[in-house]
């Protein structure tokens, strides 16, 4: 995919961020939109696109491979539409399908909730990740390992539920990740402790006041990260 002409004099000078959705779900992409929106305050412009095909929740290795293809059919489709041309994109999934490609045909900066929480909780020394759904353990493992952070991860937590599932069930969730962060946190040499997945956004608050380490919540980071990137 080739990279557009991007230029446009009459840019805005508030920062504008395109988050992509890389799944069908519009409950996931409005829940993205609301809490990036808090994150980003009222100094930067968002749009938040819903990928056009694929799996409505990415939970294995045929998903997110299939989620991959369909955030670029969703950037290509972003430029086809006459979008705004963002000042970064950010890819609104835990694990970044597709994050390697994007950079390579986009001119703004690009990144996602994996590689942002990943740059951030490295900074304060070795971490560890708690998300929903057991089949992303093999697979966080992967991607954190690849990554130039690998070095810095201690661990991978899961719990049973999804993050969409999370999400929909906040008391249970509470519970759930409490007990699951607690075991995270005490692992040797744990300095923070990353939940990952948009279905987890807000849970990290929540939970920092039963934790003396930093809970870093992989939207806010993505957010963050994307807009300093500019």
């Amino acid at each position: 995919m080739s990279k557009p002409c991007l230029k446009n004099a009459n840019k805005p000078s508030r920062k504008r961020l395109l988050v992509i959705n890389p799944n069908t779900s519009q409950h996931v992409s409005v829940l993205l939109r609301e809490s990036i929106a808090d994150f980003c305050g009222s100094h930067s412009e968002l749009d938040v696109l819903t990928a056009r095909w694929g799996a409505a929740y990415i939970a294995d290795e045929c998903s997110f491979a299939v989620a991959a293809h369909a955030a670029l059919d969703t950037w290509r489709g972003a430029l086809q539409s006459g979008i705004d041309i963002p000042d970064a994109v950010l890819i609104g999934c835990f694990g970044d399908p597709g994050i390697h490609a994007l950079k390579e045909c986009c001119d703004m900066p690009v990144t996602g909730l994996a590689e942002a929480s990943f740059l951030q909780a490295a900074q304060l020394g070795r971490f560890a990740i708690v998300t929903g759904g057991r089949a992303w353990a093999p697979m966080l493992e992967r991607i954190a390992r690849g990554s130039e952070y690998g070095h810095a991860l201690a661990g991978i937590r899961t719990v049973d539920a999804t993050g969409a599932e999370l999400a929909g069930a906040a008391d249970r969730a509470h519970e759930l990740l409490y007990k699951v962060c607690s075991e995270a946190a005490s692992m040797p040499g744990v300095q923070s402790v990353i939940l990952g997945g948009a279905g987890l956004v807000g849970f990290a608050q929540r939970l920092q006041p039963h934790f003396d380490i930093p809970l870093i919540d992989s939207v806010q980071a993505g957010t963050e990260v994307a807009l300093s990137m500019v």
